[in-house]
């Protein structure tokens, strides 16, 4: 079953009983917050998750994340979480700094 953790969460789970998901959704359905100016299309980078393992678990970047990489906006590890879709197995990820919403409780 593919499986996300949010390291600067407190290491929270978000099991899925899909596979060919996109992460997004993922982490809305288990009801917790996640920034999306744009309203999940691609078009902004405040969705952003800096994937720390199981880059590989996920679809392959997409035309909307290689714009924004050949912008210098996001990384090799940075994707967005409204376009990438977990695949298979596990990711673990990070909310980026810059996206943290101010009423929510982040760790380390």
């Amino acid at each position: 079953m593919p499986k996300i953790i949010i390291e600067n969460l407190n290491h929270l789970e978000i099991i899925s009983a899909e596979p060919n998901r996109k992460v997004i959704e993922l982490i809305h359905e288990s009801y917790i917050d996640w920034m999306h100016a744009c309203g999940k299309k691609g078009r902004c980078t405040t969705c952003k998750m800096i994937v720390m393992d199981g880059i590989e678990n996920l679809s392959a970047p997409n035309e909307r994340e290689e714009f924004f990489r050949s912008k210098g906006r996001l990384n090799n590890f940075e994707r967005l979480s409204c376009q990438a879709k977990l695949q298979k197995g596990e990711i673990i990820i990070r909310v980026a700094e810059e996206n943290k919403f101010p009423h929510m409780e982040y760790s380390e």
